[in-house]
């Protein structure tokens, strides 16, 4: 940068002081703070009540996904996905690192963006099970570094990378397998499958295909009665949930679209929809373009909960009524008028 002369920096002070007194006042001002919450309907408030707000608990983590309560530790269990890392955040203890690697076993260097696990959760017996992007499988945590593949194939050919899961009642497994966790996401030429899907692992190991209708299949989660299975759709162009039968045989059956966000998307607002949780009462809390969607049966809208940057997923911890929120970089709290169902 060339020096400036006094005259030609007193000249750049007073231009510059002439042009914010024009302004006026309000220029000066600084921007005013993002609401936390926007509703669209009163609804809204029966369950997220006048006076909540987001915490932040932790912060400068690289991509936070999959959160799941401890029952035995009493502490939120959250994957940092490029960091290749599960962390651990206990009320009095803080943010500790609870296993490391999480995703990516392997020797040689991982090239991709996202080697750690993604989606946890636990198993009937307490054991953390984890869909673990490096590897392309779903593994059970035996103690640390030791896991037990539960899938990582369907019809001899490896998945892409497991991205969220959930159990039902009788210990079978739902989960999505997107490409997000390969080097080259959906153009990595170690693709052995030619579609994303969303599969069901039963409690006899049997792998079955549910549907590759969804181009990024992402979130998923069950209605209370286990009668509907959500999944969302983590894609520009067709950002939806997608809500499921549960057929007699585990299957499902034709689906519908619940709730198509790419218009708020459309506006600017980060984001798409990602993980979901529901509550007792069969609402969901998704994320979407802003936050966290708040959505009831029947796809109405009731309103979001901001935090201004892309979101990932959540989960209910302590009593069941407490939201534990993975967003970009940051973990944050939310005490709810509502409870949901931890595994």
């Amino acid at each position: 940068m060339p020096d400036l002369s006094p005259s030609m920096t007193l000249l750049s002070i007073t231009i510059a002081a002439s042009a914010l007194l024009g302004a006026g006042l309000q220029s000066q001002a600084p921007p005013p703070a993002m609401p936390e919450f926007t509703v669209n309907d009163p609804r809204f408030r029966q369950l997220v009540p006048d006076g909540a707000r987001l915490e932040k608990l932790a912060d400068g983590f690289a991509w936070v996904e999959g959160p799941v309560w401890n029952r035995k530790t009493q502490a939120i269990l959250f994957s940092d996905i490029p960091n290749n890392v599960v962390q651990q955040w206990k009320e009095g203890a803080g943010l500790s690192e609870f296993l490391r690697p999480s995703g990516y076993t392997g020797a040689p260097p991982f090239t991709g963006r996202e080697p750690g696990s993604n989606g946890l959760t636990f198993d009937s017996n307490g054991r953390l099970v984890l869909c673990q992007h490096g590897d392309r499988r779903i593994s059970r945590l035996e103690s640390p570094g030791h896991f037990t593949t539960l899938v990582d194939r369907y019809e001899g050919k490896r998945l892409n990378s497991p991205n969220d899961l959930v159990y039902d009642t009788k210990g079978n497994l739902y989960f999505t397998d997107p490409a997000y966790g390969l080097p080259k996401t959906f153009n990595d030429p170690a693709r052995e499958l030619d579609f994303t899907g969303v599969f069901r692992l039963s409690s006899n190991g049997r792998v079955t295909l549910l549907t590759k209708e969804l181009v990024a299949p992402n979130g998923i989660a069950f209605s209370p009665d286990e009668k509907i299975l959500y999944v969302a759709q983590s894609d520009k162009d067709k950002p939806i949930i997608m809500a499921y039968s549960i057929t007699a045989d585990g299957t499902i059956a034709s689906g519908r679209v619940l709730v198509n966000t790419k218009s708020v998307g459309d506006t600017g607002k980060p984001g798409a929809p990602d993980g979901m949780k529901v509550d007792v009462k069969g609402n969901l809390f998704a994320t979407g373009p802003g936050g966290v969607w708040v959505i009831t049966p029947d796809g109405t809208h009731l309103g979001t909960i901001e935090t201004g940057v892309p979101t990932a997923n959540l989960a209910w911890g302590e009593d069941g009524s407490v939201l534990y929120i993975t967003a970009n970089t940051t973990l944050y709290r939310l005490k709810t008028k509502t409870k949901g169902k931890m595994p």
